[in-house]
């Protein structure tokens, strides 16, 4: 047996497909089934009734069914990407595939349809009567000029969406891709020549695509298997071909690709050669799309003209061409308005979004995905990764935005802000509960100094708290390592233009800040020349000083290190009488609502006053995500039935917040499961003052709740907001080392908060 790359390749992607159950896809309930009651619900006596409204009006099939998120990928697998003609059923994993890519990038729900049928009037008939089930078509590998014809016919009798993916999916990223690309080589639409190989679906959809984008008909050379498609030509002709006949007596691509602007090739490998690029104009743009194996390899290309902005269809070059760019955010924009097509309009809105979006700047996300790649606007990215989080947000906005005003949406958006705000929650697992957050912190213009400034995370952090928010980031760090991670990491802001420095081996108040630090430390064993060297070595400290001298008003630090070594220096420089750590709070969002853990962190083996005051402090920060906290003091113990330590210290904690009037629900002691499972609780304890699950829950030492805290990340995939340091006046916040750009983002807003806002 060979153990060669391409066989081990092979071995790895059947076993994906096998294990641990065949294929790509499953079916799962969306309702609960769990009794009679349920049951009489879903289907009969039930039923009837939803099917009755639908009968009364069409458009409530997407209030009651899946109709309104539900699309077909349909093929009779005959011209499958890279395998050809291989038949309906041997294309199933492709399509298979697609749904999965629907699912993952746009939550848009799929059935793969394999048709066994090539006439393609008969295949336009089948995909057509089944209308009643999904919300749109993405017709898929269907063989040119049998593709024409089928979405044709489909788009002339249907009322949904219908869209040839291969077609115009393909032409909407090239056009995006060229857009940017011209944008860079400094040329237009409509003065440059383009010459393009193969006269497929997918050619002849980007050559319509770029007349609608400026280009000039007779500007486009069009060449296939029998070279040049030229007037009076009758070998292997048809319509799409003849629409871009050229009336020359040019025959051959080398003969027509002198002084092209472009090269567009969705045909074969090594149809063009280095002699013929070195016949192109200046700053060429070439296309090779063809797959596995492109046109001409970059490589190949560049040897003759290294200026040459080049794209393929491959993810081991820059630009890669990639249909899913598109066609899962054109979808969700169609469905969620109801189009009835997806008409030109859409498809240009498409295409902006997706080339706009290339030339902001990179999302932190993208970043991590394809680490090591330098995700910059210019010749080497210009167009989005697809793992780019903010494509559905950005891009099914704008189809929704032109479907609605060229007057195809059936079910017009009434705000788009929101729906985009929707789109990204579901990319963002924390927008909506950040949402009151953010919002608080815009009512004031708060200094959020970051200790560790070098980090690629913070730099991010930094240029998003700049777009999203009123705040002022204030970097620790040495400038000239910023300057060149921003310009790695493809960032546009700039140390001392958009933020603050404080340079630790270089900074005028150096002195003051040495000074501040050694005579609040002088008591306490620190020496002058101890204070110097923690001032320029030590960027907690440093941080803490500038909040603790009014400079700052919060510090956010460790993005590397352990938690409790950057707490002691916060509590040296900022705790007093008023403000000490009493604990850390952590949110964690799982796929069923949001859940806080605490303490995590700070206080090991917390006395019953210590863990009082933790209760307290989470049912305050529970408020400003706009939830009612419900409080669940966790123990071994459950209700007295065991006289633990952790049961004795809950019991003497619940003794003292009950004491004092409460404007919040709290209960305890109990186990874990008894506070999130009501009726559980109510069997043990009847008489228990909470209603429904708990949303907080307290532990009565650091390991306990830690754990559960790693264990909701790790095995519960939950979305971690914080540590939240409480009882410091929001003055200082210590973050974990895995924390994402994002992650950051969300403590900036929460630092960003006036003290005010706290209740």
């Amino acid at each position: 047996m060979s153990d060669s790359p391409k066989d081990s390749l092979r071995q790895a992607a059947l076993f994906y497909h096998e294990y641990p159950k065949p294929g790509k896809l499953e079916i799962r309930a969306t309702k609960p089934l769990a009794n009679g009651r349920d049951l009489s619900r879903a289907y009969s006596p039930g039923v009837a009734e939803a099917c009755l409204e639908i009968k009364d009006d069409a458009s409530n099939a997407s209030r009651y069914t899946a109709r309104g998120n539900l699309v077909a990928v349909v093929s009779n697998g005959t011209a499958v990407l890279g395998l050809g003609n291989i038949g309906a059923l041997a294309s199933k994993p492709v399509m298979e595939g697609k749904a999965v890519l629907f699912k993952k990038f746009a939550n848009i729900d799929c059935f793969d349809i394999e048709v066994n049928e090539t006439d393609p009037h008969k295949l336009a008939d089948i995909v057509c009567s089944l209308e009643p089930t999904f919300g749109a078509i993405n017709l898929e590998d269907i063989k040119a000029p049998d593709c024409f014809i089928v979405e044709k016919l489909c788009r002339e009798r249907m009322n949904i969406p219908v869209f040839h993916d291969d077609q115009h999916g393909t032409a909407i990223v090239v056009g995006a891709a060229a857009k940017n690309a011209l944008h860079v080589a400094g040329k237009n639409f409509e003065d440059i020549k383009i010459v393009s190989t193969g006269g497929g679906a997918a050619g002849i959809a980007c050559l319509n695509m770029l007349l609608k984008l400026g280009v000039k008909r007779e500007n486009v050379w069009l060449c296939d298997i029998h070279g040049l498609v030229y007037e009076g030509r009758t070998e292997d002709m048809n319509p799409q071909k003849a629409a871009y006949a050229q009336k020359s007596d040019l025959r051959t691509l080398d003969q027509v690709i002198d002084g092209a602007d472009m090269f567009l090739g969705l045909s074969g490998p090594r149809v063009l050669t280095p002699d013929m690029v070195a016949k192109m104009a200046k700053r060429p743009i070439i296309f090779a799309l063809a797959n596995p194996t492109p046109e001409i390899l970059p490589e190949d290309a560049r040897a003759v003209a290294p200026d040459a902005i080049i794209a393929t269809g491959r993810s081991d070059y820059p630009n890669q061409v990639n249909n899913v760019l598109c066609f899962p955010f054109i979808f969700r924009g169609a469905l969620d308005v109801g189009a009835t097509e997806i008409n030109d309009d859409m498809q240009l809105a498409c295409i902006d979004g997706i080339a706009a979006l290339a030339r902001a700047t990179t999302s932190a996300e993208a970043a991590a995905a394809y680490q090591g790649e330098r995700l910059s606007f210019g010749a080497d990215y210009l167009i989005p990764k697809p793992f780019d989080p903010r494509l559905s947000g950005v891009v099914s906005t704008a189809v929704a935005k032109a479907a609605m005003a060229s007057g195809v949406a059936t079910r017009p958006l009434e705000d788009l802000d929101a729906y985009k705000a929707r789109l990204n929650q579901s990319v963002f697992k924390s927008a909506m509960l950040m949402r009151p957050v953010f919002e608080a912190a815009r009512t004031a213009s708060r200094r959020i100094v970051f200790a560790e400034g070098e980090d690629e995370r913070v730099l991010r952090t930094a240029q998003a708290v700049l777009e999203e928010t009123t705040e002022q980031p204030i970097l620790i760090g040495r400038p000239e390592v910023m300057e060149a991670r921003c310009e790695r990491a493809g960032l546009s802001l700039r140390p001392f233009v958009d933020f603050q420095v404080v340079n630790p081996e270089n900074d005028p108040r150096y002195r003051d800040y040495w000074g501040t630090y050694h005579q609040i430390m002088a008591r306490r064993g620190v020496t002058p020349d101890l204070a110097k060297a923690i001032m320029r070595t030590n960027t907690t400290a440093i941080g803490a000083i500038m909040v603790y001298r009014g400079e700052a008003d919060s510090l956010i630090c460790g993005t590397f290190g352990e938690y409790r070594w950057h707490l002691n220096y916060v509590t040296q420089v900022l705790a007093d009488d008023s403000l000490q750590p009493h604990g850390a709070l952590s949110l964690m969002i799982l796929e069923d609502g949001p859940l806080f853990i605490a303490d995590t962190q700070v206080t090991i083996d917390p006395t019953p006053a210590e863990i009082a005051k933790t209760v307290i402090g989470a049912a305050r920060h529970v408020r400003r995500f706009g939830l009612e906290p419900k409080v669940a003091l966790c123990a071994q113990s459950q209700f007295g039935n065991l006289n633990s330590d952790t049961g004795l210290r809950q019991r003497e904690a619940l003794k003292i917040l009950d004491s004092q009037p409460r404007d919040f629900t709290y209960e305890g002691e109990m186990n874990v499961d008894a506070a999130l499972d009501p009726e559980l609780r109510e069997r043990v304890f009847p008489m228990s003052r909470m209603k429904g699950p708990a949303n907080v829950l307290v532990f009565a030492n650091a390991d306990a709740a830690s754990g559960v805290r790693n264990i909701l990340k790790v095995k519960g995939d939950g979305l971690e907001v914080g540590p939240i340091l409480m009882g410091m006046g929001n003055r200082a916040h210590i973050v974990s080392p895995s924390i994402t750009t994002r992650g950051l983002l969300n403590m900036a807003a929460i630092a960003g908060t006036p003290v005010a806002h706290y209740g």
